[in-house]
């Protein structure tokens, strides 16, 4: 179970280690997506970090991630393909990235031997690693998946506001019902221009539509997520919470 540091003191961000390799709410969130950069179509595959904490608690829904991550990259084929970068940290003071993957299977490869261990969260970590890697080849989104904040917001949101200069919107999906949590990924979501969405630990189709959702802005930007939204009804009312009340 883990502890909560009432007032944890600010730890500058260290390097992440590398292994081996209604409607009207829908519109005004593909609207403010429709601002970014575009790419063009079929220039080059979309970049996404999809990054989680790994932390004891995080076990099984690890495990549910792992089995439907797949699903990412099969939606994102017509609209010029994906490429996956997992991050996750766990432990004391670890946080590791993968390689660039470009299938689920080499991507499930690599979680499937991953064991959540006890430790307290490191998200400024993986904000920095992000912002890192966008500077050797853009970053097109981020995805950070958890359930626990144990940092300093104020320098969490800094981090946040970084990624939202260079335009990579942080999408944050909640397990649980944290309202601390809640608040404080709301706000990075907030200035990085991305969204904040909760979802159901016994629901795995809820966290496979945000992970589809996307993945698919991701490899094609505002329009083939406007285009996904019309045949996702799951992830339209998702799409809905991360513009709206929350974001």
């Amino acid at each position: 179970m883990k502890k909560k540091e009432t007032h944890p003191a600010r730890r500058p961000s260290s390097p992440v280690e590398r292994e081996p390799d209604s409607a009207t709410d829908i519109d005004a969130f593909i609207g403010a997506l429709a601002h970014r950069p575009k790419r063009a179509h079929g220039a080059r595959r979309g970049r996404l970090v999809f990054a989680l904490d790994a932390t004891m608690s995080r076990q099984p829904s690890w495990d549910r991630a792992c089995q439907i991550q797949g699903d990412m990259f099969l939606e994102t084929e017509a609209v010029g393909g994906l490429s996956v970068q997992l991050v996750f940290f766990r432990g004391h003071r670890e946080c590791k990235a993968s390689a660039w993957k470009e299938s689920g299977a080499d991507l499930a490869e690599i979680m499937s031997g991953v064991m959540c261990r006890g430790g307290y969260t490191q998200i400024g970590r993986v904000l920095s690693h992000i912002l890192k890697e966008h500077d050797k080849a853009p970053v097109d989104a981020a995805i950070f998946v958890g359930d626990a904040c144990e940092e300093e917001a104020d320098h969490l949101c800094h981090l946040a506001g970084e990624l939202g200069i260079r335009n990579i919107p942080l999408f944050l999906f909640q397990e649980g019902h944290d309202p601390v949590v809640r608040t404080a990924f709301q706000e990075m979501a907030r200035l990085s221009g991305g969204a904040w969405a909760p979802f159901d630990s016994a629901s795995p189709q809820q966290l496979r539509d945000l992970l589809r959702a996307v993945a698919v802005y991701a490899a094609g930007g505002a329009k083939a997520l406007a285009d996904y939204a019309k045949k996702s009804s799951a992830g339209i009312k998702l799409l809905e919470q991360m513009k709206g009340k929350g974001g």
